[in-house]
């Protein structure tokens, strides 16, 4: 799987906040190493880096950012973008391409998102061409993209390690271990 960034749009803060968060949750479960929030809400950063520190690895939130010059720096880079959506080209047709890029920014909008993005991206893919959860549309994204099973990606790095169980629910604290 390339290097995946989250760029996250739009987001507004008192109508999309467990959205926004579980857009970086996913995208972290998934193997994402961050997101770039193009708003200004350190409660998002602050959730999502508390989850990756309890629950291991290094998933990083970069609060405030400017969409517009962090597309361009990652392109410069040498980074190519998809950027979500219900429009463009579905995302079978995509994948094979996607996943022969090294560094991929995934771009996900909240409201509408400005015509400049679909100009700036390599490739604006439709996950589905009905309304949906942006949840959603990082979590098949990021499932049909990837080389292995992410599905079973563990942090080694953990306070907290769920053990699969087929019944009930078995969760290692790590940092007692110490």
């Amino acid at each position: 799987m390339p290097r995946v960034v989250i760029l996250r749009l739009g987001h507004r803060p008192e109508r999309d906040k467990r959205i926004t968060t579980h857009v970086g949750l996913t995208a972290r479960a998934l193997g994402a190493e961050g997101m770039l929030l193009a708003s200004n809400d350190k409660g998002i950063k602050n959730a999502i880096e508390d989850v990756a520190d309890r629950w291991g690895g290094s998933f990083y939130v970069e609060n405030d950012v400017n969409w517009k010059s962090e597309i361009e720096k990652w392109k410069e880079e040498g980074g190519k973008v998809c950027h979500l959506s219900m429009y463009g080209i579905n995302l079978p047709d995509a994948t094979e391409d996607i996943k022969g890029c090294e560094k991929l920014m995934i771009v996900v909008g909240a409201e509408k998102v400005p015509t400049e993005i679909y100009d700036m991206a390599d490739w604006n893919v439709a996950v589905g061409n009905q309304p949906h959860s942006e949840v959603a549309a990082v979590a098949l994204t990021m499932d049909r993209i990837a080389q292995n099973e992410p599905l079973r990606q563990e942090f080694t790095d953990a306070e907290l390690t769920i053990i699969p169980t087929e019944y009930g629910k078995r969760v290692i604290d790590n940092k007692s271990k110490e």
